[in-house]
């Protein structure tokens, strides 16, 4: 199974920079698409980009990428003026020669995180866990970090996951790029935004 997740922004590229604000204040537009979620959210994109369409403004109320936002699941402020509108990358995972798109994570992993695990990092959450504590989901980079983490050690690690500070750590390697060439097994299951697709 071959897994190459790019990241591309959906509207215009956007250079971040330190100390700087990112994001303008600005109400959901009328074309705007609320979503609950990152699953839902990135099936509004697979289907807009189906239909070659443009990705409308989403609204978000929930999930991993609205987390690392700040947002606070008001659909109220929404539509308000203190509502902050980003421009944010977006994920595309070739699975099989299918492609699939994803918002805030791509995980491959077997049950209970035995052997090794990969993950590709939109968002800095996944769950619970600042799995991704340096990625942004406006640089056109995403976080990859493939990990192998012995069996004694993984309650250690799990601890630290909340606060992002199980990095560094020997057993996971991390580095981040616009696009990435994995080889998976049939025995790593592939998560896109919490669901799995193969």
């Amino acid at each position: 199974m071959q897994t190459v997740p790019t990241s591309a922004l959906t509207t215009t590229q956007m250079t971040i920079r330190k100390g700087e604000d990112w994001g303008v204040l600005r109400p959901l537009s009328n074309d705007g698409v609320i979503v609950h979620g990152d699953a839902e959210a990135a099936d509004v994109v697979a289907e807009c980009r189906r239909l070659g369409r443009a990705i409308p403004p989403l609204g978000l109320l929930g999930g991993d990428l609205c987390r690392t936002l700040g947002g606070p699941g008001d659909p109220q402020r929404l539509r308000s003026s203190r509502a902050v509108t980003f421009t944010c990358d977006l994920g595309v995972a070739v699975l099989d020669g299918e492609t699939f798109h994803f918002v805030a994570h791509l995980v491959a992993r077997r049950q209970w995180w035995r052997g090794r695990a990969v993950v590709a990092m939109n968002a800095a959450w996944l769950g619970n866990w600042n799995a991704g504590p340096r990625a942004h989901p406006g640089d056109a980079l995403l976080d990859l970090y493939e990990a192998a983490v012995p069996f004694g050690q993984r309650a250690k690690v799990r601890a630290r996951l909340p606060m992002g500070a199980h990095l560094p750590h020997p057993a996971i390697q991390g580095r981040r790029a616009a696009s990435f060439d994995l080889t998976l097994s049939r025995s790593e299951p592939v998560y896109l935004d919490g669901r799995a697709v193969g």
